[in-house]
């Protein structure tokens, strides 16, 4: 039985929701833990050959993107350019902003942030000092839910120098608090009762509305009048059965604005089915903003079905 004509209303006999949900690569709150080896490319002002930097970083997720992050490494095999080969010896403290591109498991990156180096040779007691200003991009493939390679390249400028240097490499990481969530399970039909007077056999009967609204409107489209009618026909069915409206809004306009825009849109739900001979205290209205996006506000297409209201109602009918 179905009381819907786009992607609004839907009524489901003894329904049995099932969904997966998409990996959390990168989700707010989680704390990535990384080894690297770059290959470090010296300006030729140092007289130096190019070498390795081998480290670990330690970052946190501070939105869904933005990672804030600490790192520290150590040079190998670099040394004087010269024919004696002499040593060189050094490390480089960093920290970085990372900013990660859209949603899946194989995210592009661009980062920037500032550095420390120090460098000392052999035959020299003092340390070579100087801050530089990073800018890298790169890539990350999240292998699992926990499990990351990295590539990636970082330009370095030493403001004490004016020097240019370079390094790219490759790293491995594991990120911690990025679980998927949890799948709910169906609720299980009634038994009957026993014989010689088996009750009547149950289902349950879920209700779903979904009414889309034009950009910054809270005006209830005529296409969606005939969903929002057939679900007051199913409440006035069913007397028992309450609901609560649900407003939502795309990302664009501030958190205040949108968050008054999504209560405005639930209630405009809440008040045409009332008028549709709902009793008021059956039907509760909640906005909640831009705060629960169902599509990536990033395109049209997804921020015109975050524009929304939701509502559903559930009973249970004997089985014909």
């Amino acid at each position: 039985m179905k009381l819907k004509n786009t992607v609004g209303l839907v009524v489901g006999a003894a329904i049995a929701a099932s969904s997966m949900s998409a990996l959390a690569a990168g989700k707010a709150g989680s704390v990535e833990v990384e080894a690297f080896a770059d290959r470090y490319f010296t300006d030729s002002m140092y007289g130096l050959n190019d070498g390795t930097l081998v480290g670990g970083s330690l970052g946190y997720f501070v939105s869904d993107n933005t990672l804030l992050n600490i790192g520290l490494g150590k040079y190998k095999n670099l040394e004087v350019d010269e024919a004696n080969g002499e040593d060189v010896k050094g490390k480089l403290a960093q920290v970085e902003a990372v900013y990660h591109f859209g949603t899946g498991n194989v995210l592009p990156y661009i980062s920037a942030g500032l550095a420390h180096q120090e460098l000392k040779a052999d035959s020299d007691n003092t340390d070579d000092r100087t801050t530089m200003a990073m800018a890298g991009v790169g890539i990350k493939n999240y292998l699992n839910e926990n499990f990351f390679v990295k590539a990636g390249v970082d330009a370095l400028y030493g403001f004490d120098h004016g020097n240019t240097e370079w390094q790219a490499g490759v790293g491995l990481g594991i990120n911690f608090g990025s679980k998927s969530e949890p799948v709910a399970e169906p609720a299980p039909a009634p038994a009957p009762a026993p014989a010689p007077a088996p009750a009547p056999e149950m289902q349950s009967v879920r209700v779903e509305l979904d009414v889309l609204f034009d950009f910054d409107k809270d005006t209830i489209r005529p296409e969606f009048r005939q969903d929002i009618q057939s679900l007051a026909e199913f409440m006035k069915t069913y007397p028992s059965v309450t609901t609560t409206v649900e407003g939502h809004t795309d990302s664009v306009g501030s958190d205040s604005y949108n968050q008054n825009l999504s209560e405005r849109r639930a209630n405009a739900v809440r008040e045409a089915l009332i008028s549709e001979g709902v009793d008021g205290s059956r039907v509760s209205s909640a906005g909640y903003g831009e705060a629960r996006p169902i599509a990536d506000n990033a395109t049209d297409e997804g921020r015109a079905m975050n524009r929304r209201v939701e509502a559903e109602v559930e009973a249970q009918v004997e089985v014909k």
